[in-house]
């Protein structure tokens, strides 16, 4: 059984954005194995949380369009793991996320697209009134070309600290990966 009052949440944990670079994120060598090591320790404890992999569906053509190798999952869910397909930044909009989170939930965040999906799925849930995790270097994206502000590159490390910074401050732990005992184990 598992544990209604804390939740993981995988966000867009799929193939396309776990391949190596330049067509898959920065760190998805380092960000794909720890979010496994997450996973894998959040399964391994009694009782576990609420597990929930959110699969992002993207349009013809992208790289993760439905039913195509880049759109499915990097890690198989279990049986009594929940599985959702969002067409939003935001996993609570459009799918049943806020039905299967307890609105008093911890829920802890690891994924991709960080200044997308986890920024938007993070808020949602402090509005919620939800407590709300992020682990550091369980999170990442792409690199952000910057065209309002004149011209160059900003790399998706940075851009995962900016956003990592934004969510501290709204609210949201941030977490490292040498903390993942304490957050799953030691309560």
């Amino acid at each position: 059984m598992a544990n209604p009052h804390c939740c993981l949440l995988l966000l867009d944990v799929q193939i396309a954005s776990l391949r190596p670079p330049p067509h898959g994120i920065p760190a998805s060598a380092t960000v794909g194995p720890n979010i496994d090591k997450v996973l894998q320790l959040a399964r391994s404890v009694t009782p576990a949380p609420t597990i929930v992999h959110v699969r992002n569906t993207g349009d013809c053509g992208d790289p993760d369009e439905p039913n195509t190798p880049g759109w499915q999952l990097a890690t198989t869910p279990l049986a009594h793991e929940f599985v959702l397909d969002k067409r939003k930044n935001n996993a609570f909009i459009g799918t049943r996320l806020g039905d299967i989170i307890h609105p008093h939930a911890e829920i802890i965040v690891v994924g991709l697209h960080s200044d997308f999906s986890l920024r938007a799925t993070c808020s949602a849930a402090l509005d919620r009134g939800n407590e709300v995790i992020v682990i550091r270097g369980a999170h990442g994206t792409f690199d952000r070309l910057e065209v309002l502000y004149g011209s160059g590159i900003t790399p998706a490390s940075k851009v995962a600290l900016e956003i990592e910074a934004e969510l501290e401050e709204a609210g949201v732990h941030i977490f490292d990966m040498k903390d993942l005992t304490s957050i799953f184990k030691d309560r």
